[in-house]
């Protein structure tokens, strides 16, 4: 008998096969979806604004602990006058690091503008006017910063730091060291007075309508996803159709006019017009974003995130003030967190490029 009939004539041993219904078969998507799901799940629990979570927990927990008022309807009107004009700035900033780009001079915005509402109502400027004119040198300064970015290929960083001394030079010339005061008591009110019914100050009020608005379009629109691709990779994106430059330099542009806007309610909430306005709060509003989970490298982060980074740095600092810790110890705290916020939300990528290279080394050991 020849090979090939011996295997012919010999019966080929299968699994036995079990008569299972349809929906609980193991298909190949199942398969790869049972084991990815697992995975998500514990990945979703490292998210960094899972951590973000308990930070705020914690703030609230240490601010009661250490006073009675911290929780009272007063101290969040404190609250909200503090952290409003900061919150508000770090939202289009939000949008820029996201891109994988910066802008350093949103402190330099807000006293420009401040000064110069101040100095056209000192001559007698009728204030609407005058605070859409502010407005509008929103847009030149963002816009300034923007076409250094995009059209000239400067680096971010170095023409944002030039560009917040320009500015607070600029408003130095203008006001000197005077300070403009005596706003129409209707204006003043942004600062005394909450809005009707809450303890939310004008600020932070709005500060709450824009994160939602910026929520919406950085998540569920088509701006949204490009700014993201932009962040991950701009060359990708630029070739993917998607218009690098002039997206960026819409950012920057929306940066300087909701920083004029934060320069205006810093005039009426403080009741005075200075040059110094805002001077420091650079430092202030980057560490809201990177706390909040923005990769400073671009395209990772939410916008929960920084909404949470605002209550946690905003509540650190009440809470602080409340036991008396000097400004400068207070300085000292954020500065910390922004290191925490540049260090821990990217450990997790840090350990597994570690792991990857000792995989690799180990069999070259071997």
């Amino acid at each position: 008998m020849s090979r090939r009939e011996v295997v012919e004539k010999e019966p080929v041993s299968r699994p036995p096969q079990l008569d299972l219904p349809d929906e609980d078969r193991l298909t190949p998507a199942t398969a790869v979806e049972a084991t990815v799901a697992p995975r998500w799940r514990w990945q979703s629990l490292g998210r960094w604004e899972v951590a973000l979570v308990g930070f705020v927990i914690a703030t609230v927990l240490f601010g009661a602990a250490e006073s009675s008022y911290f929780l009272s309807g007063g101290n969040f009107f404190d609250f909200g006058l503090n952290i409003g004009p900061i919150a508000l700035m770090a939202l289009p900033l939000t949008f820029i690091v996201l891109t994988g780009e910066i802008d350093l001079s949103v402190a330099s915005t807000l006293g420009l503008a401040c000064t110069l509402l101040g100095y056209l109502f000192e001559h007698g400027w009728p204030m609407p006017l005058a605070i859409v004119t502010v407005l509008v040198m929103g847009v030149v300064t963002g816009t300034f910063n923007g076409i250094l970015v995009t059209r000239l290929g400067l680096p971010s960083l170095a023409v944002t730091i030039g560009t917040l001394t320009l500015y607070r030079g600029i408003a130095e010339i203008i006001l000197g060291s005077n300070a403009v005061t005596g706003f129409p008591s209707f204006y003043d009110k942004v600062g005394t007075s909450p809005i009707p019914g809450t303890e939310f100050t004008w600020t932070l009020g709005i500060f709450v309508v824009l994160a939602i608005v910026f929520a919406i379009v950085l998540h569920a629109t088509p701006l949204g996803r490009s700014i993201f691709a932009i962040g991950l990779n701009k060359d990708t994106a630029f070739f993917s159709g998607i218009r690098v430059k002039r997206i960026k330099l819409l950012l920057y542009t929306l940066s300087g006019v909701i920083c004029a806007g934060a320069g205006i309610l810093w005039s009426f909430q403080y009741a005075s017009s200075r040059y110094d306005a805002g001077t420091g709060l650079e430092l202030d509003v980057v560490t809201v974003v990177l706390f909040g989970g923005i990769s400073i490298f671009g395209g990772k982060g939410t916008m929960a995130g920084v909404i949470m980074a605002v209550c946690v740095i905003g509540g650190i600092q009440s809470a602080l003030t409340l036991i008396n810790v000097s400004a400068q110890a207070q300085e000292v705290v954020t500065g910390c967190l922004l290191i925490i916020s540049v260090v821990l939300p990217n450990s997790g990528a840090t350990l597994a490029q570690l792991r990857t290279r000792w995989a690799r080394a180990v069999p070259n050991r071997s």
